[in-house]
C-alpha cells in the first residue's frame, strides 16, 4: 500500500501452504521503507514495532501499545499485523509484539536461503550446455502446471503453464517490451528425444497497460500434441532483456487409447468462460467448449467458486449408466465435505466440470479427490491440491496463451509423423508423414517423408519425391540434396548421384560430407582416380576419418587404378 500521508510506504503478502519448511499454515510477511525511503525491508514485529510503519510518530520508541492503537485509528488491518505476522497468533494480545513471529521470520530467512541455493546450483548443472554464460547468476523461481487433455479428434495434447516469480522488461519512449525465448523437449525416459520446439514471444505494451500489469503476475500458457507413450517434459524460458532463466520438468504419460478406463489430473479453474464455438482453434486449457482460466499456484479466495475440470476416457454406456462421480474435500488431510453425482448427468463426457463455491471453506490447506464409484467399487481416482487465503483479493494474472491450428489441420498428422520417426517407428511415420505431405506439400514435409522412406530401404520413392524441389529455379534446403544424393547413391545410380552432389556443392559450397558423398559416386562409376583425389581433399579438411584413409590406402594399393 502506498503512503497515506500518516503511514510510510509497505506491503504485506500472504504465504500458506509452507509447512513442509516449519512454517504455519498461514503467515504475513510485511515489507516497509524504513522512514519513508530507501529500498523495502523485511518488519520485524519485536525489532522495528508498529511506530516504524507511522510518518512522523512522535510516541515513545518503546511503548509499543500505544505505538498499536496509534496505528489502529489509521489502518486497523495494519496495525494487527504489525504485533503479529500469523494469523490468529494469541500472544500478541494486549498490544504485546509476538516473539512466534520473530522465531518463523528467522526460518522464513534461512529456508529461502537454502532453497535459493539448493535450487540455483541444481538448476545451473541441468541447463548449463543450453544456458549463455550471462544467463547462469540469474535463475528465477517458478510455478508450473501440467495437464494431459484428449482432444475429439482422438490426439492427445499437452497443455502448460508457467509463471514466473517476475517477468522483467525494458522501457523505450514509453513502450514496454521484453522477449521470451521458449525451448522445450520431450524424451523417453531413457533419454530418447522425441519432440523439440523453440518459440520466441514478443510482447510489448504502452504505459496504460504496464500500470495495470505491474500488480499481476504473468503466466505463459502453451499446448502441443504428443503421441502415447512414457517421457519427460523439459521446458526453458529465457527472458533475452534480462538474462534470467526458469524451467519445467516433469514426467509425463500420454495413455493409448485401449489403456481402459482412466480419468485426467484434475484442472483447478478460478473463472470459466465461454469459448466461441465458431473458433475451432486449439487454445491452451479449453475444453467441452468453455475457456479454464487456472494458475500453477492454485490459491482461491473465499468468495471464489472452485471448478474442477477433468476428461473421463474410455467409459462405455454400461458402465456410465451406473457410475457415479464423488468429490471428496480434506481440509488438513480431514474429511470435510462430499458431493456426489451421476456420471449420466455429465452431457459433455468425456469433459467434466463441476463447479464449488468455496464460502464456506475457512482458509486452509485443501485437497479434492475425485473418484468414479460403481456398483461400490471405486473404478479410478485422481487428486490435486489447493489453497483458500485469508487475504481479501489476490492479482489474477494476464495470460499469453499461444494457439494452435483447428484439429483438421495437416500439421497434426505431421507431428505425429515426426514423433513416430524419433522413436524408431518408421511404417507408421511413412504413412503419417505422406499423408501430411500429400494435403499441403511443401519442401519440408518432403524432405521429412523422405527421411522416413530412406530408413525404410525405399530408396526408388524418394528421386520422385524429391525432384521437383531439385529442379526448381531456387536452390533447394541442404538436405534435400543430401537425401536425394544418397537414394541415387543406394540404388547404384551414381551418375544422378554424382549431378546431385556437384549441385549441392555449388549451391552450398564444398565440405567433408559432401566431398565424401562425391567421392562414392566417382568411385561407383569406376573414376577411381577422381574419386582418390577428392576424398584427399577431404582427408586434408578432417584428417580424423579413419574410413577415408582406408578407402585412400585401397585405391593406392591397386594395381590399375
Amino acid at each position: 500500500m502506498q503512503g497515506k500521508g500518516e503511514l510510510y510506504d509497505c506491503e504485506v503478502w500472504f504465504y500458506q501452504g509452507k509447512t513442509d519448511m516449519g512454517l504455519p499454515p498461514g503467515f504475513n510477511l510485511l515489507f516497509f521503507k524504513e522512514g519513508g525511503s530507501g529500498s523495502y525491508k523485511l518488519y520485524s514485529p519485536t525489532n522495528d514495532g508498529p511506530q516504524a510503519l507511522m510518518a512522523g510518530y512522535l510516541g515513545s520508541s518503546t511503548d509499543y501499545y500505544e505505538a498499536y492503537k496509534k496505528l489502529r485509528d489509521i489502518d486497523p488491518m495494519l496495525a494487527d499485523t504489525s504485533l503479529s505476522l500469523i494469523p490468529g497468533d494469541q500472544t500478541s494480545a494486549y498490544g504485546r509484539p509476538s516473539l512466534v513471529s520473530d522465531m518463523m521470520l528467522q526460518k522464513v530467512e534461512s529456508a529461502a536461503q537454502r532453497m535459493v541455493e539448493e535450487k540455483y546450483a541444481r538448476k545451473f548443472l541441468e541447463y548449463k550446455d543450453v544456458v549463455e554464460v550471462e544467463y547462469s547468476a540469474n535463475y528465477l523461481d517458478s510455478d508450473s502446471m501440467v495437464r494431459v487433455l484428449r482432444a475429439p479428434s482422438g490426439a492427445t495434447f499437452v497443455h502448460y503453464a508457467i509463471e514466473p516469480r517476475r517477468l522483467s522488461v525494458n522501457d523505450f519512449e514509453k513502450k514496454y517490451y521484453t522477449v521470451l525465448k521458449v525451448n522445450g523437449n520431450v524424451t523417453t525416459l531413457d533419454g530418447r528425444l522425441v519432440y523439440q520446439f523453440d518459440k520466441t514471444v514478443n510482447l510489448e505494451w504502452g504505459e496504460e497497460d504496464m500500470a495495470a500489469r505491474s500488480h499481476q503476475p504473468f503466466d505463459y500458457h502453451d499446448v502441443f500434441p504428443l503421441i502415447p507413450g512414457d517421457y519427460k517434459l523439459s521446458i526453458l524460458v529465457k527472458n533475452e532483456v534480462s538474462k534470467e532463466f526458469t524451467s519445467l520438468e516433469q514426467a509425463l504419460r500420454i495413455p493409448g487409447e485401449s489403456a481402459g478406463i482412466l480419468m485426467t489430473a484434475p484442472i483447478l479453474a478460478y473463472n470459466v468462460g465461454p469459448a466461441d464455438p465458431a473458433n475451432v482453434k486449439v487454445r491452451p486449457f479449453r475444453m467441452a467448449n468453455r475457456q479454464l482460466y487456472c494458475q500453477p499456484g492454485r490459491v482461491f479466495l473465499s468468495k471464489d467458486t472452485l471448478s474442477v475440470a477433468f476428461q473421463l476416457l474410455g467409459m462405455g454406456d454400461d458402465i456410465k449408466a451406473k457410475s457415479q462421480v464423488k468429490y471428496a474435500f480434506f481440509r488438513q488431510d480431514q474429511p470435510f465435505r462430499e458431493t456426489v453425482r451421476n456420471a449420466t448427468d455429465y452431457t459433455t463426457l468425456p469433459d467434466i466440470i463441476e463447479s464449488f463455491p468455496l464460502a464456506d471453506f475457512p482458509p486452509d490447506h485443501y485437497r479434492v479427490q475425485v473418484t468414479i464409484v460403481a456398483d461400490g467399487a471405486e473404478i479410478v481416482t485422481a487428486k490435486d491440491e489447493f489453497d483458500v487465503t485469508f487475504a481479501d483479493a489476490i492479482p489474477r494474472p494476464w495470460i499469453y496463451a499461444r494457439v494452435l491450428p483447428e484439429l483438421s489441420d495437416p500439421l497434426y498428422t505431421r507431428l505425429t509423423g515426426l514423433q513416430l520417426y524419433n522413436l524408431g517407428r518408421f511404417e507408421e511415420s511413412r504413412a503419417s508423414l505422406a499423408s501430411a505431405h500429400g494435403r499441403r506439400p511443401s519442401e519440408d514435409t518432403a524432405a521429412e517423408l523422405a527421411r522416413a522412406l530412406l530408413a525404410l530401404k525405399d530408396f526408388a520413392s524418394i528421386g520422385p519425391l524429391l525432384a521437383p524441389y531439385l529442379e526448381q529455379e531456387k536452390p533447394a534446403r541442404y538436405e534435400a540434396y543430401l537425401l536425394a544424393g544418397r537414394a541415387a547413391l543406394e540404388s547404384g545410380d551414381f551418375a544422378r548421384s554424382l549431378e546431385i552432389y556437384d549441385s549441392a556443392v555449388a549451391h552450398y559450397g564444398a565440405n567433408t560430407a559432401l566431398l565424401n558423398f562425391v567421392g562414392e559416386s566417382y568411385f561407383g562409376l569406376g573414376r577411381f582416380e577422381e574419386a582418390r583425389a577428392v576424398w584427399e581433399r577431404s582427408l586434408s579438411a578432417d584428417p580424423n576419418q579413419p574410413e577415408i584413409s582406408k578407402k585412400i590406402d585401397l585405391l593406392k594399393s591397386r594395381k590399375n587404378p
